[in-house]
């Protein structure tokens, strides 16, 4: 793939999760996690989005997000359960970013908040319509997403580099 080329991001925030006595990464999915997540992949499916890549935090209510929203899909691209996406700063999902391979066009990126809050924002310095103002009136809520498209290698996925080409959350 060229220097030119078109890319997209998908930052998924996991649905709502129990509160519980478990450890904060071994929380599961509350029962309206178990209904969003599924709405989340719907909404992805539609959007006629084929990932070459998803990236999950190893947390459960990313890992079960992830394996209801996919559910939903036309196809499972492959999919990295990465350690690093749990509680990740801004700078190390920038990093994690900018490591995806060049043949990947289209990455989707399952993890928690503020982290896609963070990067959705810092990436987009242009937006379709109204996305970046309901993004930044609504926050980041459990099971959104924002798909962000930006053109060249990934390693140059930067602050303001990308349109916010949508923002969906389970309320729209």
């Amino acid at each position: 793939m060229s220097a030119d080329t078109s890319r997209r991001i998908v930052l998924l925030r996991h649905a709502k999760a129990e509160w519980s006595q478990d450890s904060d990464h071994e929380r599961p999915l509350a029962e309206r996690g178990r209904m969003e997540a599924p709405m989340a992949g719907r909404k992805l499916a539609d959007s006629g989005i084929t990932f070459d890549l998803a990236l999950c935090s190893t947390a459960a209510r990313t890992r079960e997000t992830w394996k209801l929203a996919v559910h939903e899909m036309p196809q499972r691209p492959k999919t990295v359960y990465e350690e690093r996406l749990y509680e990740a700063s801004l700078g190390e999902l920038i990093t994690l970013v900018n490591e995806t391979p060049d043949d990947v066009a289209d990455l989707l990126v399952i993890a928690h908040n503020p982290g896609m809050h963070a990067l959705a924002d810092a990436l987009s310095g242009s937006g379709e319509g109204d996305a970046l103002s309901r993004m930044a009136r609504g926050g980041f809520p459990t099971a959104a997403f924002a798909v962000v498209e930006f053109t060249g290698p990934w390693k140059s996925a930067e602050h303001g580099v990308g349109r916010l080409a949508e923002y969906w959350t389970p309320n729209d």
